[in-house]
């Protein structure tokens, strides 16, 4: 047990799966245990190199392990399935994989997150769950009045004065068992707008509270709830060298189909956080849309800055949809260069 230097992790629900090899590959330990027994018997081994995919649990029991001395990380699954032997895939053969990918140079490794993240993390995953509730009930409210022939707007502001003029006493639309049956309907859309009002408050309070978000708000585009997502996710952005890394691993760059003298770049690759990429996008509209608002008393544009000066001429020459997606490639980039240079967004600066 003491020549061993690299240790691959298979985590699942309710086993582990340990593999312990020596620094030239030979396997010495194969072991599938129990939850509850996995971190005393990893106190008993030497510390060493440990690896596991990034999964459910993954950062907890890397926490964990840092504890007690190994020196944990996390990989992306899709870079250890290339180092899985043969066609056959087990708990056994992953832990291997694991052993063996945690080793190369070539593999980029995700970072370890903290209690705090993980706890903002959680705040979104809640708020953004009942947002689909609230979304998948109004279209089922929709539905619904539609075959008692009522055609409602778009917005959700459409649909709760609807919803009151229909529930109204003296309205005859509706009989007394649909009225009731779209009451309790009405009531649960309402729970829920207050829970996700309780969730942003959390998220806002938080946003308030940390420096790193604070900082990141100066940014035209990025809010309490887009920072506070950024933050959960990548830290203090020390694990990217560039703006264009994190921007590459939230999926906003083109993608690239090209063969010698031919350069083709095709639209956004939408490769990792989908979340946070729909976030930035919204607030890169949002963006679009103040700089075209209108002084209505000299009838110029309320902004004048070279930033929204660059960002007019973006959306006039791509539309508004390219230019959103343009603008939050660029956020994400100054994301990065705000956190690294320990400095706040500057207008004059960013076009």
């Amino acid at each position: 047990m003491t020549n061993i230097t690299t240790i691959g992790v298979d985590i699942a629900k309710n086993y582990i799966q340990i593999h312990g090899a020596t620094d030239k590959g030979k396997t010495l330990l194969k072991k599938r245990l129990p939850r509850e027994k996995f971190l005393p018997f990893m106190a008993n081994l030497p510390s060493c190199l440990v690896g596991m995919e990034a999964c459910g649990g993954a950062h907890y029991w890397a926490t964990e392990l840092k504890k007690l001395g190994f020196d944990a990380r996390i990989m992306s699954p899709q870079k250890v399935k290339k180092y899985v032997d043969s066609h056959i895939k087990n708990d056994e053969r992953d832990a291997a994989a694991c052993a063996e990918a945690v080793t190369r140079e070539n593999v980029a490794f995700v970072s370890i997150k903290t209690i705090e993240q993980i706890s903002i993390q959680s705040t979104h995953r809640i708020r953004s769950f009942y947002v689909r509730q609230r979304t998948a009930l109004m279209n089922m409210v929709r539905g619904l009045l539609l075959e008692h022939g009522v055609a409602i707007k778009k917005s959700e502001s459409a649909l709760i004065k609807k919803l009151n003029e229909l529930l109204d006493i003296e309205n005859s639309c509706l009989d007394e068992e649909n009225k009731s049956n779209f009451q309790n309907l009405y009531d649960d859309l309402k729970n829920l707008d207050s829970r996700i009002d309780q969730q942003t408050t959390k998220l806002r309070s938080l946003a308030k509270q940390d420096e790193l978000c604070q900082r990141l708000q100066t940014i035209e585009g990025i809010g309490a709830i887009t920072a506070t997502a950024l933050i959960a996710k990548i830290g203090n952005g020390c694990d990217f060298k560039n703006g264009r890394e994190l921007s590459a691993y939230l999926g906003l760059v083109p993608k690239q189909h090209s063969s010698g003298d031919t350069q083709r770049l095709l639209s956004i690759t939408k490769h990792g956080d989908r979340y946070i990429r729909v976030l930035l996008v919204h607030g890169g509209r949002a963006v679009v849309q103040a700089s075209r608002r209108i002084n209505k008393l000299t009838g110029d544009y309320q902004k004048q800055d070279p930033h929204s000066q660059w960002i007019r001429k973006l959306a006039d020459r791509s539309g508004t949809n390219k230019a959103s997606v343009a603008i939050a490639n660029k956020n994400a980039r100054m994301v990065i260069a705000l956190l690294k240079n320990q400095t706040i967004f500057d207008a004059k600066l960013a076009h």
